[in-house]
């Protein structure tokens, strides 16, 4: 039966105190919302509807480039109400499975545990079992364990709010009678507000079976409603991502300083260090270790590869037996072959540095071609950009550059060449010798330092300079 899922996520979230609606607000680094699309689609389901409301042009716009339905709720009426603004294109032969845009951590796996009861006369409902289940609504079963009702906690009897098993809105249903049921809702309730949850007992009267599958965890069911809550979720988020890792064998020194905002895929012995932030797609290696505070983004790291500590990689290739930092910077479009070392305070872009090369202090290098074995000496710039466009420079082979070396792109230095210390070095240089450019050091003995201006000289200079003695460096305006 074919499956179509209904994201709800046109609430305000007034408590969060923020201009960002609510599911746009970032836990770990994406988007509440987008949590819950990519479980939607592991599903593999028919069609993904998001249901919007509250900053709806900025939730489309941060979502144009996904394939989803959008169904405006231009009036906040309620859950009952958002899904039916989503019915008008889903056809009437398929299963209906709602979801919340502000309830991130829920698992592909348990959605697929819903889907596995569903049927044609099936009504399936996500429960949760709460030792403190204030809030939420209570789901009513009868003395065959059946559910009867779900009652929200503002319309409940004593009797039924002292019931522990909450209620996380989840449902799964199919769509025609969903669709029916739907068009029967009242709003005859505290909140003047046509509740989802009130289709369960127009499903037991129409002689639907209702089952309450119980969700694994508390966590995984969770909403966010401030910036508590979403901190809270940012912490078990951190945690579950952290005991995979470690339940792969990846040593975390501390699993509570460990966050992992993307995929990350490690080898055998790799070891990470304290305030560890990994982005987007990252893999390491065997034996890689990650020292304190380092941030990889989109980065591939080989085998036996060290990046030492507060180091930032994003969009590089790192091969095997490299050693990266501490304090380096290796940016977007960066390849470090076998070997290469970057040192303290190196800044690298769009650069190949070839096997067994080095760069161990205080150097940039962009939009460079290195060979294997050069050394870079401290304070070594490429000077790759002129103002309106980006300039190459490549390097031979064995070649030595001196510390304080400029090398004004485009320019090629051939294999085995040395450059001496504090050359600025404008053509090509060829292959083997010593290339200096140096001017002439001159010394003057007789020279003095200058003494400080009393006010008359002060005056006399700033006349002979056609500079008036209320301007820069006179007193200033309002002073």
């Amino acid at each position: 039966m074919p499956l179509s899922v209904v994201i709800l996520a046109a609430g305000q979230g007034k408590r969060m105190r923020s201009d960002l609606p609510k599911v746009l607000q970032p836990l770990a680094g994406r988007p509440l919302l987008k949590h819950v699309i990519d479980s939607a689609r592991s599903l593999e389901s028919a069609a993904l509807y998001v249901v919007y409301g509250h900053g709806g042009d900025a939730v489309k716009a941060a979502f144009s480039g996904e394939a989803v339905h959008w169904a405006l709720q231009a009036e906040q009426k309620g859950t009952g109400h958002a899904v039916m603004q989503a019915m008008g294109a889903i056809a009437d032969d398929e299963q209906v499975l709602v979801l919340y845009g502000d309830v991130p951590l829920i698992r592909a796996e348990t959605l697929r545990a819903l889907i596995a009861r569903a049927g044609e006369r099936s009504l399936v409902v996500l429960s949760v079992m709460l030792a403190d289940p204030t809030g939420y609504g209570r789901v009513l079963r009868d003395n065959a364990g059946n559910v009867y009702r779900i009652v929200e906690q503002k319309d409940a009897t004593k009797k039924e709010l002292a019931v522990h098993e909450g209620n996380t809105g989840v449902m799964l249903a199919p769509a025609g009678s969903l669709r029916r049921w739907l068009g029967n809702l009242k709003n005859d309730n505290s909140q003047g507000e046509y509740y989802l949850t009130d289709v369960v007992k127009l499903a037991v009267r129409d002689g639907f079976k209702v089952e309450a599958v119980v969700a694994p965890s508390e966590a995984e069911v969770l909403g966010v409603n401030d910036k508590l809550q979403l901190a809270t979720l940012e912490a078990e988020y951190r945690r579950q991502r952290a005991t995979e890792l470690m339940l792969a064998g990846v040593t975390v020194l501390d699993p509570a300083r460990l966050d992992v905002r993307g995929h990350v895929s490690a080898g055998r012995d790799v070891v990470l260090d304290i305030n560890v932030v990994l982005d987007g797609t990252v893999t390491l290696g065997d034996r890689v270790s990650i020292g304190a505070g380092v941030v990889l983004r989109n980065v591939t790291i080989g085998a036996d590869t060290v990046v030492h500590p507060n180091s930032v990689l994003e969009g590089a290739l790192v091969a095997e037996r490299c050693s990266v930092g501490p304090f380096a910077r290796v940016r977007p479009g960066t390849r470090l072959e076998a070997g290469a070392h970057v040192g303290n305070f190196v800044e690298l872009k769009n650069t190949v540095l070839g096997a067994g090369s080095k760069a161990n202090h205080l150097t940039y290098l962009g939009d460079a071609t290195i060979g294997a074995q050069v050394n870079v000496g401290a304070g070594t710039i490429t000077c790759n950009y002129d103002g309106l466009n980006k300039w190459p420079t490549v390097i031979g082979e064995g070649v030595f550059v001196g510390s304080g070396a400029m090398l004004v792109a485009p320019i090629a230095i051939g294999a085995g060449a040395t450059i001496g210390a504090g050359s600025t070095v404008t053509r090509p240089v060829p292959a083997g010798g010593l290339t200096l450019e140096r001017t002439e050091q001159r010394s003057v003995p007789t020279w003095k330092a200058a003494a400080k201006a009393d006010p008359e000289e002060r005056a006399r200079r700033l006349e002979l300079g056609g500079v008036p003695p209320e301007g820069p460096s006179g007193p200033k305006s309002g002073a």
